[in-house]
């Protein structure tokens, strides 16, 4: 059993508690997932099974998009609503126009602090574990980048707002970063993943859905649509399976190749060594 599989994920759930729920369906261990999702967070999970787990990096590497509802006048230790308050302002005046231009100023890379309930690691250590025991620990920062993010929605209790984020990017820091502009603390309330790489929550399908056993998994060559794939013949996949280096005559970044069955057989980056030449990244044998 090899594919994709992109999940709704339900709230309440941790990406891992999904993987071993569709594990337990599919009746395998042998799964992954790319692009971790808080429990309190809903929307697109990439699921990989077999052999197609190799190819989990380029899930997690791709932009996504996401629509956030924001709560207005308090912030927490988590910086969504599952947490502790540990800021409030009731007498705050929303101007709605200052808020349109501070959420367009984050468009671009800008440095952002990880949340301390993350799973960022420090010294070795994980910071929830920090946050945990209240051990005071400096955060680090990271340079990510705001693709692009418009106000969808606005009152006084709360906003809503969608956006295009790089890897590494936390949607509660950006919260929590647009409420310090603003001078009212933030505190983000839902979040939808829509779309991760080019795939949408309408490709998502229901842990129910999984469990009827209907659902097929989707090929790695659909999945990985943003990248182009080459049929080659037999002299070519017995090289290509056995991680041959090949000419580089296709001026891309990355390159797929499959068999004259569709299968993709790996994926080809060009030879740092050799520009000429490309090499193996990811060859998909069976396991």
């Amino acid at each position: 059993m090899n594919g994709i599989y992109v999940v709704n994920k339900p709230e309440g759930y941790t990406s891992r508690d999904v993987v071993n729920i569709v594990g337990r369906f599919l009746g395998t261990r042998k799964l992954g997932h790319g692009g971790t999702l808080d429990p309190v967070a809903t929307g697109v999970l990439v699921i990989a099974a077999g052999t197609a787990r190799k190819a989990l990096e380029f899930f997690s590497d791709d932009t996504k998009e996401y629509v956030a509802t924001v709560k207005l006048g308090i912030e927490t230790d988590t910086l969504d609503i599952t947490g502790n308050v540990v800021k409030s302002k009731e007498n705050y005046f929303l101007d709605k126009a200052k808020l349109g231009s501070v959420i367009k100023s984050f468009i671009g890379k800008y440095n952002q602090e990880v949340p301390l309930y993350s799973s960022v690691r420090v010294g070795g250590k994980r910071l929830y574990k920090y946050a945990r025991e209240n051990i005071d620990v400096t955060l680090p920062k990271r340079e990510v980048e705001i693709i692009k993010l418009e106000l969808l929605d606005c009152n006084h209790d709360e906003f809503k707002i969608k956006t295009v984020v790089s890897k590494g990017t936390y949607i509660r820091s950006l919260i929590r970063d647009i409420g310090e502009k603003i001078n009212i603390p933030c505190t983000m309330k839902e979040l939808v993943r829509t779309r991760q790489g080019s795939l949408e929550i309408g490709d998502a399908v229901t842990l129910e859905q999984i469990e009827s056993g209907k659902v097929k998994p989707i090929s790695l060559e659909k999945a990985l649509s943003q990248i182009d794939f080459i049929t080659v013949d037999d002299y070519l996949e017995n090289k290509i399976m056995n991680g041959a280096i090949l000419n580089n005559m296709y001026d891309k970044d990355i390159i797929g190749f499959k068999n004259k069955n569709g299968i993709v057989l790996a994926l080809y980056q060009p030879y740092e060594k050799d520009k000429t030449k490309i090499k193996p990244v990811r060859v998909f044998k069976e396991e």
